[in-house]
């Protein structure tokens, strides 16, 4: 048995707990249960990286390979400050269930690094990918874990990656790293395709309850890749009025909207959305509890709790971040008849178009940009329907039917390859 855990709120616990749930209204067999409650493996590495200024630095990181019955493990890297193994452990559970609800042939696992990459150069940062690819190298590979970017990551970090790994096994093996640039095998809608996802499953919610998402007010917490391109594409593909957006250091609100190109290009210019012209400063915890038709946490973990979700109004939460809705924040909203469309479900768009890489690279065939939407498109639609379809059969809210999908496509692999 696991060691206990002992952070006061613990992302693995909330994972676990969200698990339990599903296991006792699928009377899942509780050797199953408990098999499915923790990582198969996982690996923590001492990184000793050079710094540019010659001294040596130690940095720590993890791999978590949390189940791998229907397939290779998948999952992003992420660089954070304030990473910890048992945030990794739950991103690596939420992947097994998010690459299960989607019916992809493929497990779940996530890895991380305890650092700040903004406070390291291009070449610390090159230095520091290439140490953990030497460490964690051995246990990756197109059959058995696969890679791909994630907080602070990027596709050059990929490209680090997966050069590093190809030199140790002395040949080019693009399909061990996906969210490579296009250059190295990379695919073609990979960039945007979280929100993109995420666009289409709300899509496909508001015609579940008959709503016309067009010039609904939008309010977004998160301004990094599916932040940003929600931001954008919520506005080409379902003509969302987007009146609030937020980073790490602040929001802005504008209820008369705010031009997604004019945002992005003052972020850029100033490292951040705060003082943008014509917008009224709000904090992060101010923009979730706006009166909005549609809320997107896209930042981190935990940012819907028991302490706020009283006080959320909006008619939709598109989750694109991992975990930001605690399990008693859940009741709360299903109570009050908000719909949440939970982010193994929402944000699938990422390690659906990864595996659409995957196979591009088995393949070495590449597909434009209009055929990985349309079969990005066809595989989120297709996974909302059935979560659905599920909750509409047990009267139970969209995150609980997607476990329920998920949990029992790995159930029913489990069972038949004889573990439990």
């Amino acid at each position: 048995m696991p060691a206990q855990l002992s952070q006061p709120y613990n992302p693995f616990r909330v994972a676990q707990q969200q698990l339990d749930e599903a296991a006792r209204l699928l009377q899942l067999d509780a050797a199953v249960h408990e098999l499915l409650r923790w990582p198969m493996r996982e690996l923590h590495v001492t990184l000793p990286v050079r710094m540019d200024d010659g001294a040596v630095r130690i940095f720590h990181g993890f791999r978590v390979q949390y189940n791998d019955a229907r397939g290779p493990c998948k999952g992003g890297i992420r660089y954070h400050s304030e990473e910890t193994v048992d945030t990794v452990r739950a991103l690596a559970a939420w992947m097994t269930w998010k690459t299960a609800v989607m019916d992809l042939p493929l497990g779940g696992g996530k890895g991380g690094i305890i650092c700040d990459p903004k406070q390291l150069s291009a070449g610390e940062l090159e230095r520091l990918s290439r140490a953990y690819i030497r460490q964690v190298g051995r246990i990756l590979g197109a059959e058995a874990d696969v890679p791909a970017p994630d907080v602070y990551t990027t596709p050059q970090i990929m490209a680090w990656m997966m050069d590093e790994f190809s030199y140790q096994r002395g040949y080019t093996e693009f399909g061990v790293i996906t969210g490579k640039p296009l250059a190295l095998g990379g695919s073609a809608g990979r960039g945007d395709a979280t929100a993109r996802g995420g666009m289409y499953c709300l899509r496909e919610a508001a015609k579940a309850q008959q709503v016309d998402l067009r010039c609904a007010t939008t309010a977004i917490q998160g301004y990094g890749n599916a932040g940003s391109f929600a931001h954008k594409l919520g506005g080409e593909l379902l003509g969302l009025k987007v009146v609030a957006v937020s980073d790490s250091r602040g929001g802005i609100y504008n209820p008369a909207g705010l031009d997604y190109a004019a945002v992005l290009a003052h972020k850029q210019r100033t490292g951040s959305v705060i003082h943008f012209p014509g917008a009224q400063p709000i904090s992060n915890a101010e923009l979730l509890e706006l009166n909005v038709d549609v809320l997107i946490p896209a930042a981190l973990e935990n940012a819907i709790h028991q302490e706020n979700c009283e006080r959320i109004k909006a008619r939709f939460i598109a989750e694109l971040a991992n975990g930001p809705t605690t399990p008693e924040a859940d009741a709360v909203l299903f109570a009050k008849n908000i719909i949440v469309l939970p982010d193994f479900l929402c944000n699938a768009g990422g390690v659906t178009v990864s595996y659409f890489e995957m196979v591009q690279n088995a393949y070495g065939y590449y597909w434009d940009e209009g055929e990985v939407h349309q079969r990005l498109d066809q595989r989120m639609t297709a996974a909302f329907w059935k979560v659905h379809e599920v909750a509409q059969q047990h009267g139970v809210d969209y995150r609980k039917a997607a476990y329920l999908v998920a949990v029992s496509r790995v159930a029913e692999a489990v069972r038949l390859r004889g573990w439990a």
